[in-house]
């Protein structure tokens, strides 16, 4: 307890201060020092305990829509830094969407449903498998990774990109489906949302999303090091949280032409993508994760469980 009191003091500082910049006027993060001491602290101590300084250290970091996984990220990266003296990249699976270009043969080819970015299927895999090949590797040069852009739904210009010049410790994959495992055939057949009854009849769209889980994204995730679950209630509640994300990209986002934004009947619409693979992951991801942080209705981390010491 001392050495996480020791480090709290060190990373205070610099953790307030990024929380503080992604709070708004309307929308303030609460108990900020308990859930850094009390779980993100010791969640640190675990992985560089874990790390090896020879090759890269594998953390991802899974959770539905609005978890708060791109906040908890960055903290874990400022304490890892900060503290441990660790060298830490994160990155997001979202930063490995096909281009609209690709989203739009790909919809032409397979199934309209699959413009819409999100699902196992609308990210270049052989972009993030050739980026685990290359920073494991010993010979390590200096990379360009790519930098996706939300607001107009495709990738930033390669000016923009990340650029990683140096070797990381630990690298921290964050994502909504890291980690998610395909379904038995059988349950893609039952329809779970009004999206799913009018556009997915012949389930060509479900069968191929868990086609990819199966086979492709399967290798990926195989090679994390450990899993780490932002396990919210449910569903609808995932739905609430994702819409202040929304909200919140309006107010940072000062020139809005032509962005892509969305109402609240285009999210609910969008969620309802994620929704059978979230819902998959309630179910059995706490099976599986080295970490589960399970979330209250506000938000917060109430509680963590560790089933990889």
């Amino acid at each position: 307890m001392q050495h996480f009191n020791l480090c709290f003091g060190k990373v205070k500082k610099d953790c307030f201060k990024f929380i503080k910049s992604q709070e708004t006027k309307t929308d303030k993060f609460r108990n900020k020092e308990k859930m850094i001491k009390s779980f993100l602290i010791p969640l640190c101590f675990w992985i560089n305990r874990k790390s090896n300084k020879n090759k890269p250290f594998f953390v991802g970091l899974a959770g539905g829509q609005g978890t708060g996984k791109t906040t908890i990220s960055n903290l874990i990266k400022i304490i890892l830094i900060k503290y441990f003296k660790l060298k830490v990249f994160r990155i997001s699976i979202d930063d490995f969407y096909k281009t609209r270009k690709e989203r739009v043969s790909l919809s032409k080819r397979i199934h309209p449903m699959l413009l819409t970015r999100g699902v196992p299927g609308t990210h270049d895999i052989n972009m993030m498998l050739s980026f685990f090949r290359k920073v494991k590797s010993k010979n390590f040069k200096r990379l360009k990774i790519p930098n996706f852009n939300k607001a107009i739904d495709d990738r930033f210009k390669k000016k923009n990109w990340y650029n990683l010049t140096d070797k990381p410790d630990v690298i921290i994959f964050e994502g909504w489906c890291v980690g998610a495992k395909a379904e038995k055939n059988n349950s893609l057949k039952k329809i779970i949302n009004s999206m799913e009854k009018t556009k997915d009849q012949k389930q060509i769209w479900r069968k191929y999303v868990n086609q990819q889980l199966k086979l492709k994204y399967k290798n990926l995730y195989s090679q994390l090091n450990c899993l780490i679950y932002l396990k919210a209630k449910n569903f609808k509640l995932l739905q609430k949280w994702r819409l202040k994300q929304e909200l919140k990209l309006w107010l940072n986002i000062k020139r809005k032409s032509n962005l892509k934004i969305m109402s609240k009947e285009d999210l609910i619409s969008f969620m309802q993508t994620y929704q059978r693979i979230t819902q998959n992951m309630f179910k059995y991801m706490p099976k599986y994760a080295s970490i589960i942080f399970n979330l209250d209705n506000t938000h917060q981390i109430k509680s963590a469980t560790y089933k990889s010491k």
